[in-house]
């Protein structure tokens, strides 16, 4: 979520897989230099993508990341041809992992340690602040980041080993933190699963967030680590509005259906946050009390906000998305953030960057802890224990006799 999730940037070995429909065969000619994706062999785009070619797809740039050296720039081939223009496809590649768990020290953060599956996103979401990783990779914080995955099946053999080290001192473990556990990749992979089968093994606790109702596929392991005290999750809702919600989180399950997921994970006796985040100025805060409500009728026994986030190649990225989707309210929209944070789009500043300042910042603040107050979902929930947790224990160690 911050340096520490960007920083861990393993490489290794990679595999092939492509997913999702495949596009017309005939492909406009354009000039532009290519950049590789750990050594290439993947569909090349230039930055400016024609709204046929990217269906379903939240971002409507892919320009080259910031560490690159050169640029991708779109150059009309002379040929007056109408031509099919090809369809982006997920395309997957696979990281043999060599670490799992990162630390963090932000003040910002109730959590000191996190893991991530997969990285990159097909979920979409235009306004995700972790699109700039992406740029570790040396692929566009734009559409690479939500076509361009990569999964890392090695991953809960690489966690039971970190959990067996002598070194290891038990604190939960948050997924979900970068880039969704449960989106739409996990469904054939199962790598979150098997992430998750290892910490309800040892007893160790752990803190969920997603957008994904693929989670409800898990009940039968998060349940009775709930009942243990060891398992919470947290489910984002941004707006109530279906069409909103398609537009701004292409590939996210609707807004009614995250709040069936949130009903069927509390009767299964699994706590669940409501997450208003982000809050859009001018475009969802008007929704923050009808999502409190929707949330405590779903089960919900806890809420959270966090104000739209623009650090890095987000900000460009959400500007163009507001100038095809909504032009009208774009310089409204943009005005009210910088006004939360002195003149700039962003302020990465701890302690501010999740709320902003100002007048706004404090309306909207007062407005959550209003109805939170009244919904009973501002309440202080419990920590998950730490002290049931026991190193993974692997075929051929020795027991434990006292």
């Amino acid at each position: 979520m911050a340096a520490a999730d960007l920083a861990d940037c393993d490489m290794g070995p990679f595999t092939t897989d492509e997913t999702g429909p495949a596009g017309p065969a005939s492909m406009r000619m354009f000039a532009y230099v290519l950049i590789s994706f750990y050594g290439g062999g993947m569909q090349e785009f230039p930055p400016e993508i024609d709204a046929r070619q990217r269906p379903g797809r939240g971002a409507t740039r892919n320009e080259s990341g910031r560490f690159e050296q050169h640029a991708r720039v779109a150059a009309h081939d002379g040929w007056e041809i109408e031509e099919d223009l090809p369809v982006l496809r997920t395309e997957v590649r696979e990281e043999v992992a060599r670490s799992l768990i990162t630390y963090n020290r932000s003040p910002d953060l109730p959590f000191d340690r996190s893991i991530n599956p997969y990285r990159g996103c097909e979920h979409g979401c235009i306004y995700c602040f972790a699109r700039p990783s992406h740029a570790y990779l040396g692929l566009s914080p734009g559409l690479d980041f939500e076509t361009r995955l990569v999964a890392r099946p090695n991953a809960a053999e690489v966690l039971q080993r970190e959990l067996r080290s002598r070194r290891y001192a038990v604190a939960p473990i948050a997924i979900g933190t970068n880039t969704d556990p449960y989106q739409p990749l996990e469904r054939d992979r199962g790598i979150m699963r098997a992430c998750l089968k290892v910490l309800a093994e040892c007893n160790h606790p752990v803190a969920i967030v997603t957008k994904g109702t693929l989670v409800e596929r898990d009940i039968d392991l998060l349940a009775p680590m709930a009942e243990k005290g060891l398992a919470r999750v947290g489910i984002s809702v941004t707006t109530l509005d279906a069409a909103l919600s398609r537009k701004m989180e292409p590939r996210v399950p609707g807004p009614k259906r995250r709040l069936e997921t949130i009903r069927r994970l509390t009767e299964a006796g699994i706590p669940v946050r409501l997450m208003v985040s982000p809050v859009v100025p001018a475009l969802t805060d008007p929704e923050l009390e009808a999502i409190l409500d929707a949330g405590s009728a779903a089960g919900a026994d806890a809420a959270s906000w966090i104000m739209l986030r623009l650090p890095r190649e987000v900000s460009p990225l959400w500007q163009a998305w507001l100038e095809e989707h909504y032009p009208g309210r774009a310089a409204r929209i943009m005005a009210r953030l910088r006004e939360m944070h002195g003149g700039k789009d962003y302020d990465a500043r701890w302690g501010h960057r999740m709320r902003g300042e100002g007048a706004y910042a404090e309306i909207i603040a007062a407005r959550f802890r209003r109805k939170a107050r009244a919904l009973g979902l501002d309440r202080k929930v419990p920590g998950l224990r730490c002290d049931l947790f026991r190193p993974p224990v692997l075929p051929g160690d020795q027991l434990d006799l006292f």
